[in-house]
């Protein structure tokens, strides 16, 4: 039993080994993650619709030349509201981050497919040969009607006011009959008093 698990000690401590050797090789260029998230909760027609693009240079290098660029947004599905949806970056450092936001508004409701973004660079200032990438894709989504999230989750303030006054004659006229007995009753005592 003990030197079965040695070997396994051992055979991890060897595998262990040849994949940091492996990432030192690998991580000598710059390496892009890139994510993009919708970050609404609910998806509503003709309300923003806010789009968070992230990238992550996880290699040792600066990424020289960056181009994020999302064509999943047609302009017959989708209004621009606000930022860009293709970005340019000169340089992101090894081991930086950057982030960006793009605001959209769908003119249409129904179910929508939201596909990856796009990403070329260069993974070093000596290399000339452009490296591509794909973000993370969200899937597909529900575009609600408006008048349905309205409903769901607006204030409702005519339905209020329509509660309390009918709720008014129920609460009125028994607080008023005690009003008039309590006078009636401390005029009686104020009365005895003199």
């Amino acid at each position: 039993m003990k030197s079965l698990l040695f070997v396994f000690l051992v055979s991890a401590l060897a595998l262990t080994l040849t994949v940091a050797g492996g990432n030192d090789k690998d991580n000598s260029v710059a390496r892009l993650l890139v994510g993009k998230h919708i970050q609404n909760k609910y998806l509503v027609e003709n309300r923003d619709l806010v789009v968070k693009y992230s990238l992550f240079n996880v290699g040792d290098s600066a990424a020289v030349n960056v181009q994020l660029t999302d064509r999943g947004f047609p302009g017959e599905h989708f209004e621009l509201v606000g930022g860009a949806l293709a970005v340019k970056l000169d340089r992101l450092a090894p081991r930086a981050n950057h982030s960006h936001t793009a605001v959209l508004r769908p003119k249409f409701q129904g179910y929508f497919n939201f596909t990856a973004a796009e990403v070329q660079y260069r993974a070093s200032d000596d290399s000339e040969e452009l490296q591509m990438g794909f973000s993370s894709d969200p899937g597909q989504g529900a575009v609600i009607p408006l008048k349905e999230y309205e409903r769901q989750f607006s204030a409702h303030m005519v339905d209020w006011v329509l509660f309390a006054v009918m709720t008014l004659p129920s609460l009125g006229i028994p607080f008023l009959l005690w009003h008039s007995s309590k006078a009636k009753y401390e005029a009686i005592a104020k009365a005895k008093r003199d």
